[in-house]
């Protein structure tokens, strides 16, 4: 079966699966998607309200299906599982759904679907993994959303401190997308001015621009437990970062994207998922991007993948 440029799907319906079938509507990238959930009445309705809005956008076929739907789907959205709550860290999510995606993970391979399989809930390194494992599909068309929202929030951070447009700012977030997260501040800039510099240029010192760093990091570190706090979970971020990942899938744009991807002796880390900047496009991860970190970030990245490879221990593939 060939893949259907023209059509995604996406499995759970909870609030980060139905944002982000709402955000792929709106991004014209397909003109057929269907929505998978347990709660097949809950696929049907937001499948019908959100496909009340393709009048107003472009003409799509938006449906809740079937497993059977989606083996020839170009990229397939994997969102179900329990939702962290507040208090919890996406590794407290670990065993719960793991279970969940056990049961996901045979009738894919049941399926065999064609396209790329996009691992979106948490804790997504760990269940990127599993998936790299447990789906029967090659492991370049199997990745996480990884940190591609995390480097967002780091660069509209930045973007707001130095007054300038966050889409100028070249930075990211590498490793787990969780509290061991590190920000790849060597080499992050403003167009290509190194951070520091640009920083001098808004006339702050070593001093300023060293305590700014820090809190930026926590504060990104922190993004997803302020807003669970507040109203119950994230949705509207993650929803656009999917769009994003698909738009360099689907029109083959070779983009790099801080996504999680398991690696075996990159930057000395074997056997584990994690985020790297890494080459996104028609057929899934197509190369990693080596990038020179400082010595204290590459200890930082290591001590993350060990991290989860020790939450891994006990589970099954």
């Amino acid at each position: 079966m060939s893949v259907n440029l023209r059509k995604a799907a996406i499995i759970g319906c909870g609030a980060v699966g139905a944002a982000s079938a709402f955000s792929l509507m709106e991004s014209k990238l397909f003109s057929e998607l269907v929505l998978l959930d347990v709660n097949q009445a809950k696929a049907e309705g937001e499948a019908m309200d959100i496909s009340h809005g393709t009048s107003l956008i472009s003409p799509q076929r938006i449906y809740a299906g079937t497993y059977d739907d989606i083996a020839d789907a170009a990229v397939i959205v994997l969102t179900a599982g329990a939702a962290q709550k507040p208090g919890e860290t996406r590794l407290d999510l670990i065993h719960k759904n793991i279970s969940i995606h056990s049961s996901i993970m045979a009738e894919i391979r049941r399926v065999k679907p064609q396209g790329i399989l996009l691992v979106v809930a948490n804790p997504v390194d760990i269940l990127t993994y599993y998936a790299s494992k447990a789906s029967g599909m090659p492991e370049g068309r199997v990745f996480g959303s990884g940190t591609v929202l995390d480097s967002a929030r780091l660069r509209n951070a930045i973007g707001n401190v130095l007054d300038v447009d966050s889409r100028s700012v070249h930075a990211s977030i590498i490793g787990e997308h969780g509290d061991s997260e590190i920000a790849a501040w060597s080499h992050a800039n403003v167009s290509g001015v190194p951070l520091a510099d640009f920083f001098a240029l808004r006339g702050m010192g070593e001093m300023d621009m060293n305590a700014i760093e820090e809190k930026i990091a926590n504060d990104v570190r922190r993004s997803a437990y302020e807003i669970i706090q507040r109203k119950g979970a994230t949705c509207y971020g993650i929803a656009v970062s999917v769009s994003r990942i698909c738009s360099a899938i689907v029109k083959d744009e070779k983009s790099i994207l801080p996504v999680s991807t398991v690696l075996h002796g990159t930057y000395g880390i074997d056997d584990c998922a994690l985020s790297v900047p890494a080459i996104v496009g028609s057929k899934g991860i197509e190369g990693l991007v080596p990038v020179a970190l400082s010595e204290e970030e590459r200890t930082e990245l290591l001590e993350s993948a060990k991290l989860l490879k020790n939450n891994m221990e006990g589970i099954t593939f």
